[in-house]
């Protein structure tokens, strides 16, 4: 049993599990339909089988004496909610991780459910729900999956000059630059305390604000640098439409455009900002160094103790191949651009479902 994945046979799992055949008499019988425990880490409540089979005696396994008045979905629900783990926590004592209930307290756990026409109803209710969840996960994966078969097909391989696949109207065969050519600026940011950092003023860019072609405005969150800080310190203002680039995993060198957020900003000194020059395409560059072949080089470079980084040196001599028609870098670095749009539109759909299970998770029970 694994939390990720629930109930699944053991030889499904990608890892290398060696034991010992003669043990297994010990093991529990497990039928479809059964719900399955372990009392001492139960972080992810309670499974639910849909195979035969057997599980190690670590798990407790059990189903209702009497199913008549019990509807089975409604149960699988209500065992997963937080606050009925928690109910389980409020009774643990401390073994090893201290996370642990003795049987006899499980089975002394109360339970309050509604009538078996209610149960069925909630139960259907979020049976559709946990579908059209589903549903656009497996939009999000294969449209994830698209984009990297595209970016494979439009961006050269190492050491390539032209794509696979090019746009008509365009043949000239592609050049290969070092990156840090392409940009009229290409330095790191500042150097920023905590005591430097204020409630109000300039926006401070951090490297968590940087995702892979996409800024991530983590609202609530946002750090400030007075104007006097700013003055004192030399600071590098950044605008948008700048590329930013993280030389932090996870994973190292993503890189984003900066968006319009209606204030004055600077970065962190492990971002490095690139403002690209007038025959470069931003779109194009940052879509670049979403490729498998630029995070391969980055990988290849990273360097540093516990908070491994790779320098602005390294980034800069990074060969990029590029198409001398400012018009074929704008067409692509476009199409990738709604591309992520469509992709961004799926995951906020995706994330709004969770919440709206999330609450009735929290509404539709006693």
């Amino acid at each position: 049993m694994t939390q990720d994945k629930g109930v699944v046979y053991r030889d499904n799992l990608d890892i290398d599990i060696k034991y010992d055949l003669s043990t297994l008499k010990n093991y529990k019988l497990v039928q479809p339909g059964d719900f399955i425990i372990s009392l001492r880490s139960f972080q992810g409540g309670f499974e639910t089988s849909y195979l035969t089979g057997i599980t190690s005696p670590a798990y407790t396994i059990f189903n209702f004496i009497d199913n008549q008045d019990k509807d089975h979905a409604f149960w699988q629900y209500l065992f997963k909610r937080i606050d009925f783990i928690n109910s389980l926590k409020r009774v643990t004592f401390g073994i090893r991780d201290g996370k642990a209930i003795s049987f006899s307290q499980f089975g002394d756990v109360k339970v309050k459910y509604p009538s078996f026409d209610e149960q069925k109803h909630i139960a259907t209710a979020l049976t559709k729900l946990d579908n059209t969840i589903q549903l656009h996960e497996r939009k999000c994966e294969e449209l994830a999956l698209i984009k990297k078969a595209l970016l494979q097909k439009l961006f050269p391989k190492k050491d390539e000059f032209k794509p696979e696949v090019r746009y008509k109207n365009f043949s000239d065969t592609w050049e290969q630059r070092k990156l840090v050519s392409l940009f009229s600026k290409f330095t790191d940011g500042d150097w920023i305390e905590s005591k430097d950092q204020a409630n109000t003023g300039i926006r401070l860019i951090q490297t968590g604000n940087i995702g892979i072609t996409e800024f991530i405005n983590k609202f609530g969150n946002e750090k400030w640098i007075s104007e006097e800080t700013f003055k004192k310190l030399n600071c590098e203002e950044i605008f948008p439409g700048d590329i930013i680039i993280s030389r932090l995993p996870d994973p190292a060198g993503r890189a984003c455009i900066l968006p319009k957020l209606d204030t004055r900003m600077i970065t962190a000194v492990d971002c490095t900002i690139a403002r690209t020059s007038r025959e470069t395409s931003a779109e194009f560059i940052v879509q670049y160094l979403s490729t498998q072949t630029y995070f391969k080089y980055v990988q290849s470079c990273l360097a540093g103790g516990t908070r491994q980084r790779i320098s602005r040196k390294n980034l800069a001599n990074f060969n990029v191949s590029i198409p001398t028609e400012i018009n074929e870098q704008k067409q692509i670095g476009f199409f990738f651009k709604q591309l992520d749009t469509l992709i961004a539109l799926h995951k906020r759909k995706l994330e709004k479902l969770k919440q709206l299970k999330k609450f009735l998770l929290q509404n539709m029970f006693i």
